[in-house]
């Protein structure tokens, strides 16, 4: 996968929990996890946006290019 989400990353740092977030963005647990571990196929901006406004971050801090070669 090319796209990297470190969102429980930034969530350590900011110590909240997957349930808490949930709910302050108004997604369920579920859905939430399924972006934390890097299972999701999309994410509207809508949601990244709650993501970044309650834990004060920029898209890129959760968001990660990483090039993989084909070979």
């Amino acid at each position: 996968m090319s796209i990297i989400v470190n969102l429980d990353v930034i969530m350590a740092k900011r110590k909240i929990s997957l349930n808490e977030l949930s709910e302050r963005i108004g997604i369920t647990a579920a859905n939430l996890s399924i972006l934390k571990t890097n299972k999701a196929k999309a994410i509207r901006f809508s949601t990244l946006e709650a993501i970044c406004r309650e834990l004060q971050c920029q898209p890129g801090d959760i968001l990660i290019y990483e090039h993989n070669e084909r070979k």
